[in-house]
């Protein structure tokens, strides 16, 4: 199931603000070894690695939406909606950042 993160940038603007989520969220929690692995200017595969498991997943960012989905064992599903908080709530102060004009300066990565 694939969680759905509103935006109403343009996608050049929600493709900087989902990396500097991504990066800043890799800051904070870098216990996890978050990774993200961009195969298209659109679509990244990320990993996290919590209690010796990896949980495996991806973001793809859509016109008014970045879906997030992550492939989570059994045994770690209370992780999963804890991560999935923590990933949203990066993703929108970005997402709020980008609005602000405090993105316009980045280059694209």
């Amino acid at each position: 199931m694939k969680h759905s993160i509103p935006h109403d940038l343009s996608m050049e603007l929600a493709r900087k603000a989902t990396r500097r989520a991504f990066q800043s969220y890799a800051e904070r929690f870098s216990d996890f070894k978050p990774t993200a692995d961009w195969v298209d200017e659109n679509t990244a595969r990320i990993s996290f690695s919590a209690k010796g498991l990896t949980l495996n997943g991806g973001i793809e960012l859509k016109p008014t939406e970045a879906l997030l989905d992550l492939d989570v064992p059994f045994v770690m599903r209370p992780f999963k909606k804890k991560a999935l908080k923590v990933i949203e709530e990066e993703m929108r102060d970005w997402i709020t950042r980008a609005k602000n004009g405090e993105l316009d300066g980045d280059e694209e990565e």
